[in-house]
């Protein structure tokens, strides 16, 4: 039976079912609650993750049309989506966006879609032979799986989040831009110095579709000085 939430919004209480966890039911209830989960539905984006990219992009301005943009872990593709749409990605205009991801992602107009892990040694070389230049900007969505121990999932995070960042910074054009997710647990030091260096400015910022109950934070390098 829909219940009011406190914002006066509807809200629908799912029934444990015989053999389903608490877990997957309390999982099931939050999206079907989540306002920016009906939105991305409504408005055809393939995940809510969508409107934290489109909300930094409109402070930070990211996006420009013509760009050359890399979507690192890029499944189920809704951050590459939001890039189509900002660059107006077109080969012909000169604008591309790339995702790569381990997992299947379905074909995009205006994207190339790679599936590979992005930690293999070798995607580098083909993010970039796809490219065909630097790109200008560099997103990383990633979070490694889940283990349940905060400590384990925050330092498996960085790690992706820094292979990301090191990526950035081998390949990115002058005064390009990286945007990587992390997780608050204090163990970013190394990265955000790395970031530092190589980056005229560096903010945190969390989105407001970032569920509260949630650690993750995003990093933001904006200005990228190449390295003589």
């Amino acid at each position: 039976m829909p219940k009011s939430g406190r914002d006066g919004r509807l809200r629908t209480k799912v029934k444990t079912a015989k053999g389903r966890k608490i877990s997957s039911t309390r999982w099931l209830e939050r999206q079907l609650n989540d306002p920016y989960v009906a939105q991305a539905q409504k408005e055809g984006y393939r995940s809510r993750a969508a409107y934290k990219l489109i909300e930094i992009n409109d402070k930070y301005k990211l996006l420009k049309p013509g760009q050359c943009v890399v979507d690192l872990g890029c499944a189920p593709g809704g951050w590459t989506q939001v890039a189509v749409k900002r660059t107006k990605s077109d080969r012909n205009s000169g604008a591309y966006v790339i995702g790569i991801d381990i997992q299947d992602v379905d074909m995009l107009a205006g994207a190339e879609i790679l599936k590979m892990d992005f930690m293999d040694d070798a995607a580098p070389e083909e993010i970039c032979n796809l490219a065909g230049r630097a790109p200008d900007l560099v997103l990383s969505d990633m979070a490694a799986a889940v283990t349940g121990h905060k400590k384990t999932d925050h330092l498996r995070t960085i790690a992706l989040a820094e292979a990301a960042a090191y990526f950035a910074i081998e390949n990115l054009a002058p005064d390009g831009a990286f945007c990587a997710k992390v997780f608050q647990g204090g163990t970013e030091a190394d990265l955000l110095s790395e970031l530092k260096k190589n980056f005229t400015r560096v903010i945190h910022v969390k989105p407001k579709a970032s569920r509260k109950e949630s650690s993750e934070l995003y990093v933001i390098a904006l200005g990228f000085k190449p390295s003589a």
